[in-house]
């Protein structure tokens, strides 16, 4: 930060403020939009504070601003056109008006508790059901994250779970972790020395949540990243009186081959309950599918049917898996006209980029 402020010079500050709420704050030269609002107790939304998550993305509605880190690392092309910036890595080179979701970002207390691994369930050959017990209730967000530590592994690997959350929080949390060769937690777990490990679980964390809305909801999946969005779609299920849900709902998963699909029943039993109309596309990239209800092809080649199924007005798209699935969806979704802050993503990066 030193070396930023001596470029920077002794430039007056510039006022920030952010809609809608309205919060307004100045910023010192050399100073990040999120550094300042974090400091000031502001709950702007965040995760890895490097530039490389997407969570503190934001529109930029007036302004100029540097960027520390170039945005497009983070970001899609149809988002910085759309005039999205990361909150992070953006110092302000004028007056700046900003428009940010901080709808709940603060609202849960993030918490480490003490956790044993307490059964496993192989989902495909390379996805298995992990279940903690925790010493104590975890409260978090459906869609939400947590961080799991170990003796002598700090850092941790972070996993989104798989539950819908309980009003009085769970004791039991149950996450998807995917075989990574070369993985150091997945390598443990399956070659069946991580049971021994006694956990620690940080939570919760995440941006990643059903927003309000009348619109449909398209959720697209790749791999372990059905976790999060079986935690939403479970949650919104047993939405009960004025809060109980009544959008129609497409849920997209990819995956290579007929091995690699799983939770058809979970799907099903969700489907059958939802209080309005629910269709689940399942899509296989490197296998022509004995199924015709199976889709051949990229999960992301399907986005534009998707989207003239249920109709592109007030609809919502949520999206969870690898970074070139992410952006390959933003893209098709924007073509669609779902405009970016509509958009939703959870990307499984590895903790090497900074992110989960």
């Amino acid at each position: 930060m030193g070396l930023l402020k001596s470029l920077f010079g002794s430039k007056p500050p510039k006022r920030v403020r952010l809609e809608p709420e309205g919060a307004t704050f100045e910023i010192n030269a050399g100073e990040t939009v999120l550094e300042k609002a974090l400091s000031l107790g502001i709950a702007f939304p965040h995760e890895c504070t490097v530039g490389t998550c997407g969570s503190c993305r934001a529109r930029l509605v007036e302004g100029r601003v540097d960027a520390i880190t170039d945005f497009g690392y983070a970001l899609s092309r149809e988002e910085l056109e759309a005039g999205y910036i990361l909150a992070c890595q953006a110092v302000a080179k004028t007056d700046l008006v900003i428009e940010v979701d901080t709808a709940g970002a603060a609202a849960l207390p993030v918490t480490r508790i003490p956790a044993r691994l307490s059964a496993t369930e192989d989902l495909t050959h390379d996805i298995k059901r992990v279940t903690f017990t925790l010493a104590a209730p975890l409260t978090y967000r459906a869609g939400q994250y947590g961080v799991f530590t170990w003796p002598g592994e700090a850092e941790g690997r972070a996993y989104s779970f798989a539950d819908a959350p309980k009003p009085e929080g769970r004791t039991d949390v149950s996450t998807f972790v995917r075989r990574v060769p070369g993985g150091l937690f997945s390598e443990l777990l399956f070659g069946g020395g991580a049971a021994a490990l006694d956990f620690t679980l940080e939570g919760p964390h995440g941006e990643f949540w059903l927003r309000d809305g009348k619109g449909p909801i398209i959720c697209v999946a790749g791999g372990s990243g059905l976790a999060p969005l079986l935690s939403l779609l479970e949650e919104a299920a047993s939405r009960t009186g004025e809060a109980a849900i009544t959008r129609d709902c497409l849920l997209l998963f990819g995956a290579r081959a007929s091995r690699d699909l799983y939770a058809e029943a979970q799907i099903a039993a969700l489907a059958a309950r939802w209080p309005a109309r629910f269709l689940f596309w399942p899509a296989l990239s490197e296998e022509p599918p004995a199924d015709p209800a199976i889709r051949p092809g990229l999960v992301t080649d399907f986005i534009l049917d998707a989207v003239a199924t249920v109709g592109a007005a007030g609809t919502q798209a949520y999206l969870c898996g690898p970074p070139a699935m992410i952006d390959a969806a933003i893209t098709k979704f924007t073509q669609a006209g779902i405009k970016p802050g509509a958009i939703r993503y959870d990307k499984f990066t590895d903790r090497s980029m900074g992110g989960k």
